[in-house]
């Protein structure tokens, strides 16, 4: 009589062993993508002064070019997502980042608002398109003693590019022009899409739902823990309940009232990230502190994050708790409204720049791991792009909305007092995610 096949769980081997050299590796290739991500998508913001006395455009107009690339990164991060719950992570990653390095190299070469608009828009298609596929497929290769923290430590990419992005920037732009930032933005993201071509594998999970060959399966099960993996007989399985692919099953399965607190959690806190990393510099500036200076500052808010990611990260996976989470934006709003308080003090502005960026990047990068957590596999990056996508809804209106409010008549601290009130309505989203959460935690 046959022999009935071995069953083996993939999520429960991953989960079984040390995060290794081979998701080390994964992890560090994905971090750098978001790296070259997190450089681009603030640079506008670095280089808004120079930008408008070079091209004779008001603020106003700044402000719809940032959210015209803000736009593309909602676009993208839609479709992005369910694209590579159909093909797979690694060609729409690929891809992504290919885009965005083109886009930023064209981007050097605007002459006039219109053309400025076109190519911060496809600039953000690719931007947008890789951030969902970085967090799915570190979150698929991590076990979950340690997942949350390898999401929100390869996220740190994205804030070490961004604050990379303000020192770079003002090196920059006064011996080269602002045209400059962005052919170094440019170049190196191309770069990294040819070497992700050759070193990143297909998410494992991935694999097994899309029911890939063996072989391919065994081979990058065999990176992680060489010579542990049955050869023969083996059917492979993701240990969980097997959910159809598509949008609309972000909302079957008991998941509506889940999803729709991450999309408001994210969109409320990415309306307060893009209105600080676009509009800062020019904020210091307005002060009277210098265009060099106010970027530096503002480059701690990114310094900050990182610095959030690295502590939230372990908490997260000891507790897989959104009750971290909403503590988190209530700091956030308490730091942003004393940016208000700070006016020209430098010192207390480093305090402050570096508060808010603990908590609002922090909290972004903390929403990302948990989201990632509470997807299954078949609708993974679906769901992750599907909430940055609605987030970017808030970065636009973010940007647009600085572009409005900071005009002549209207005092600055009453915006950053208004810019408060996003991470409490976040707050509360997050404590409500917390009373709906399972008790057992996140565990897809």
């Amino acid at each position: 009589m046959k022999q009935a096949a071995a069953i083996l769980d993939v999520r429960q081997f991953i989960d079984d062993r040390p995060f290794g050299p081979y998701q080390l590796r994964i992890a560090v290739m994905c971090g750098l993508l978001v790296f070259m991500d997190g450089f681009d998508a603030q640079v506008m913001g670095y280089v808004g002064p120079a930008l408008t006395a070079a091209l004779h455009i008001t603020r106003l107009e700044l402000g719809r070019a940032i959210s015209s690339g803000l736009v593309g990164m909602m676009i993208g991060a839609l479709l992005g997502g369910p694209l590579a719950d159909r093909f797979g992570r690694k060609p729409v990653l690929v891809a992504s980042a290919l885009t965005f390095g083109l886009g930023s190299l064209v981007t050097a070469t605007a002459s006039s608002l219109s053309s400025l608009m076109l190519f911060r828009l496809l600039t953000g298609f690719g931007l947008g398109g890789a951030m969902p596929n970085t967090i799915a497929l570190t979150s698929e290769y991590s076990p979950k003693k340690v997942r949350a923290t390898a999401v929100m430590i390869m996220f740190c990419g994205f804030s070490i590019g961004a604050a990379a992005g303000g020192f770079v920037s003002a090196g920059l732009i006064s011996r080269f022009g602002w045209p400059s930032v962005f052919v170094v933005g440019g170049i190196f993201p191309c770069l990294l899409a040819v070497l992700a071509a050759a070193v990143l594998p297909e998410s494992i999970r991935f694999l097994v739902v899309r029911g890939a060959e063996k072989k391919r399966i065994v081979r990058h099960l065999s990176r992680i823990a060489p010579g542990g993996v049955p050869r023969e007989d083996v059917s492979f399985v993701v240990g969980e309940a097997q959910t159809l692919a598509g949008v609309g099953q972000l909302f079957a399965e008991g998941r509506s009232v889940m999803t729709l607190l991450l999309w408001l959690m994210l969109f409320m806190n990415l309306l307060d990230l893009y209105f600080l990393q676009s509009w800062l510099p020019t904020v210091l500036n307005d002060f009277g502190i210098p265009v060099e200076r106010s970027i530096y500052i503002t480059s701690l808010l990114q310094i900050g994050g990182a610095c959030g990611a690295l502590l939230l990260g372990r908490l997260m996976d000891r507790l897989l708790s959104f009750g971290v989470l909403a503590w988190t934006y209530l700091g956030a709003g308490a730091a942003i409204f004393l940016i208000g308080e700070s006016g020209a003090a430098v010192p207390l502005l480093v305090f402050t720049v570096l508060a808010a960026g603990f908590c609002v990047i922090g909290a972004q990068t903390g929403s990302n791991a948990l989201g990632a957590e509470y997807c299954p596999t078949a609708i993974r990056s679906t769901g992750v792009g599907w909430a940055l996508g609605s987030g970017r809804i808030g970065s636009i209106l973010g940007a647009y909305l600085g572009a409005m409010l900071l005009t002549p008549g209207v005092q600055t601290r009453h915006v950053f007092w208004a810019a408060a009130f996003p991470p409490l309505i976040a707050a509360a989203s997050a404590f409500g995610a917390r009373l709906k959460q399972p008790r057992s935690g996140l565990g897809m």
